[in-house]
């Protein structure tokens, strides 16, 4: 019976796991970080923002495209319309806005949001 159950409970684990957002293809609950950063590129003259997720992590190139992957439950990169987008994304999963700067660099403005883990 007790096998029975931790196998059930290692099931549901492994299930939810599968299916939870995730940025570069870790699981945002399973990211212990206490600070993370939304960064957001936009050129001048469109109103499209390029947003990633800044959680300390260690990146192959130093490339805006790897900075960070974010994929929806069913594992399909996730599209945010704006940085007030991404916050509330950010914000269901457990962080709160502290701070905000813009930078102009060439013919972009890349906007950072700095969050911190509630509670």
């Amino acid at each position: 019976m007790k096998k029975r159950f931790l196998l059930f409970v290692l099931s549901v684990v492994t299930i939810s796991s599968m299916f939870s957002q995730t940025v570069n293809d870790i699981p945002l609950e399973d990211i212990k970080v206490e600070f993370v950063q939304i960064v957001g590129v936009s050129k001048s003259l469109s109103n499209k923002v390029s947003i990633s997720i800044d959680f300390g992590q260690q990146n192959k190139y130093f490339s805006f495209k790897d900075v960070a992957k974010i994929k929806d439950k069913k594992g399909k990169k996730m599209k945010f319309y704006s940085m007030i987008d991404a916050l509330n994304f950010m914000s269901e999963n457990g962080y709160e806005f502290v701070d905000s700067s813009v930078l102009r660099l060439d013919k972009e403005n890349v906007f950072q949001f700095l969050l911190r883990r509630k509670g």
